[in-house]
C-alpha cells in the first residue's frame, strides 16, 4: 500500500531478435588509442542543460495486451502443440519489439483456471480444448523469459470473479474450486461468476495471485475491467444471502462496492508482501462516473463503471491500493458520449499527485471500424497519443489486443510508432517498488563496432546512447540519444560517435554513464 498520499514510432532503429528490446543491435568499439587520462576521464559524464523534447520521452510505458480468453491473441486456437504455441507468441512479441513496445500483459487465469502448472486452479481449457487437461509443459516460465528477452515487462493478468463460461457445473472437474465450493458461486446469464461478497472469494483469488507471484518472475499483477457482471441479459446477481450476512446495514451498491475495494487493497498488500517489486494495477473501464451522477465525474453520458459494475477505481487510488490504473479510453476524439478528449485528461486530473501511475488503454482493435468515422482514419490512434502529451501524469498506452500487431489495420500502430516511439523508452520509475541503480558498466570498450562491457551486478539490462559531438548530451533528459535497451553487455553500433552505456535493474533504476568511442570502420 502506498501511504501520505493525496487522492486519484518509421523504424529508425532496428530489433535485434534476441538479447535486446529496442536497438540498432548489440554491440560498439573501444577507442585503442586514448591514453590513460582519457580513459579515466570516460568514466564521468558531464551532461548539458537540456530543453525536454516531448516527442522523445526518456520513460514511457508501451504495452499490449495478450488476451488467452477465447483464443483471442494467443493461442490462436485450442489443441495446438508447445510447438506452435511457442511459434505464435514469438511473433506476437516480434511484432510489438518492432515497434519498440516495452511491455506485454498476458492472461494467465481467464475464469479461474490456469494457463501455468497449478495446484489450486486446473489447466485452462484455452490450451487444450479441455479444462483440466495437461497440455505437456508450463508455458509461463517460457513465456516471461521470451518477453524478459526482449526487454519487456511480463505482467500476470488475471481475471478476478469469473468461474466458468459455462455454468453447467457438471462440465467442470472434480478439482474445479466451483464445483468444490458451490456455495462461493452465483450464476448469472449462461456463466459462473465467483461472488465477490463472500470473504473466502477474496481470500481464494489473493492465494491464486500470490501463488503466481511467490513461483514464477512475473513484474507485475493485472486485473482487467470485469468486476460485478456488466449489466446484460443475465438478470439478477443473486448475491442476497451473503448481502443478508455481510452487509451490515449498508446500501446493496455501497456493500458491492466494498467488496470490490476489499480485493484490491488485499491482493495489493499480498503481492508486495510476497515480492516487493513486483507491480498491481487496475484497468477499469473508462468512465469512473459522469457529471450528471457525480458533480466530480467527466463530460461524459456513458455507463458508470461505479455504478453498473461497482468498481470505483478513484478509491483505489485515494486509498493507494494500486500501483497504476490504466482505464480503457476505447472511444474516438470526439465521441458524443464518451469523448477521449474529455476522459484522458479527467484520468489524468484523478491520479495528479498520488503517485498512482496512469497508463492509457487505447482501442488497436477499433481501428477501421465502420460504424464511426473517426475510426476509418488511420491518425486517430496517433491523435490520442499526441494528446496525451498536454497531461503530464499520463505515463503511458497499453494496446488492445496482440493480434492486431499483426494485422495492423490502416496501418495505425505502424504511425504510432512512427510519430511516438521513434526511439526506445525506459520504463516509468515506482519508487516505493524499491530497487536501486546498479553500479555503472565497467570495462567499456569497444572492437570494430562491438562494444562490450562487464555485467553489472544487479542489472538486467542496459541502455545505450549516441550522443553528437561536441556537446549535445541530453541522455538524462529526453530519449533524443537512446539507440537501444540491451539485455547483455554488448552492443552493435550502427555508425562511429560517442556512444554512453548505463546500467538498469529491473524497474529501470538507473547508473552513472560510462563514455565509449566507436571510430569509423
Amino acid at each position: 500500500m502506498r501511504t501520505g498520499r493525496p487522492l486519484l514510432a518509421a523504424a529508425a532503429l532496428a530489433v535485434v531478435a534476441t538479447g535486446a528490446a529496442y536497438t540498432f543491435g548489440p554491440g560498439a568499439e573501444a577507442d585503442q588509442g586514448k591514453a590513460k587520462a582519457q580513459k579515466k576521464s570516460a568514466d564521468t559524464v558531464v551532461t548539458a542543460a537540456c530543453t525536454p523534447d516531448a516527442r522523445y520521452p526518456k520513460r514511457q510505458l508501451r504495452g499490449v495486451w495478450i488476451a488467452t480468453v477465447q483464443n483471442i491473441d494467443w493461442p490462436s486456437r485450442k489443441g495446438l502443440s508447445a510447438e506452435r504455441q511457442k511459434a505464435e507468441y514469438v511473433k506476437l512479441l516480434d511484432a510489438a519489439a518492432k515497434r519498440r513496445l516495452n511491455a506485454v500483459f498476458v492472461q494467465v487465469r481467464p475464469a479461474s483456471d490456469a494457463l501455468y502448472k497449478s495446484s489450486i486452479e486446473p489447466w485452462s481449457q484455452f490450451l487444450t480444448g479441455t479444462v483440466g487437461k495437461d497440455p505437456g509443459w508450463d508455458p509461463l516460465p517460457w513465456l516471461i523469459a521470451e518477453s524478459h528477452k526482449r526487454g519487456m515487462e511480463f505482467h500476470a493478468w488475471f481475471n478476478p470473479y469469473r468461474a466458468s463460461y459455462d455454468a453447467d457445473v457438471s462440465k467442470l472437474p472434480a478439482s474445479h474450486p466451483a464445483k468444490r465450493h458451490p456455495g462461493w458461486t452465483v450464476k448469472y446469464g449462461d456463466r459462473l461468476y465467483y461472488n465477490p461478497g463472500l470473504p473466502q472469494v477474496r481470500e481464494h483469488v489473493t492465494k491464486v495471485v500470490t501463488d503466481v507471484v511467490k513461483r514464477y518472475d512475473v513484474d507485475g499483477v493485472h486485473f482487467d475491467d470485469y468486476f460485478y457482471p456488466y449489466p446484460g441479459e443475465g438478470g439478477t446477481f443473486d448475491d442476497a444471502a451473503a448481502f443478508t450476512k455481510y452487509g451490515k446495514g449498508k446500501k446493496l451498491p455501497d456493500w458491492r462496492r466494498q467488496n470490490v475495494n476489499k480485493l484490491i487493497a488485499q491482493v495489493d498488500e499480498a503481492v508486495h508482501a510476497t515480492k516487493e517489486h513486483v507491480k498491481f494495477g487496475v484497468s477499469p473501464f473508462g468512465i469512473w462516473r459522469n457529471k450528471s451522477q457525480d458533480p466530480s465525474g467527466s463530460a461524459t453520458g456513458g455507463m458508470s463503471a461505479y455504478d453498473s459494475i461497482f468498481a470505483d477505481a478513484r478509491a483505489w487510488i485515494e486509498a493507494g491500493t494500486v500501483d497504476y490504473v490504466m482505464p480503457q479510453l476505447y472511444w474516438s476524439r470526439g465521441h458524443k458520449t464518451a469523448g477521449y478528449k474529455a476522459l484522458a485528461p479527467w484520468w489524468a486530473d484523478a491520479v495528479e499527485g498520488t503517485g498512482v501511475h496512469l497508463y492509457i488503454g487505447q482501442a488497436l482493435y477499433r481501428v477501421g471500424a465502420k460504424d464511426e468515422a473517426p475510426w476509418t482514419k488511420p491518425g486517430e490512434l496517433s491523435a490520442h497519443l499526441t494528446l496525451n502529451r498536454k497531461h503530464e501524469p499520463i505515463r503511458g498506452d497499453v494496446y488492445f489486443s496482440a493480434k492486431q500487431l499483426l494485422t495492423n489495420p490502416l496501418g495505425a500502430i505502424d504511425q504510432v510508432a512512427k510519430t511516438h516511439y521513434r526511439r526506445p523508452a525506459l520504463l516509468p520509475l515506482m519508487k516505493e517498488r524499491g530497487g536501486r541503480a546498479p553500479a555503472k558498466p565497467a570495462g567499456v570498450k569497444a572492437a570494430g563496432t562491438a562494444v562490450t562491457w562487464t555485467a553489472s551486478p544487479g542489472a538486467r539490462s542496459y541502455a545505450v546512447y549516441r550522443v553528437p559531438e561536441p556537446g549535445g548530451d541530453c541522455h538524462t533528459t529526453d530519449a533524443r540519444n537512446l539507440v537501444a535497451v540491451v539485455n547483455g553487455p554488448s552492443f552493435t553500433a550502427p555508425s562511429a560517435g560517442t556512444y554512453l552505456v548505463t546500467s538498469l535493474d529491473r524497474l529501470h533504476n538507473e547508473s552513472k554513464a560510462v563514455k565509449v568511442k566507436v571510430d569509423p570502420v
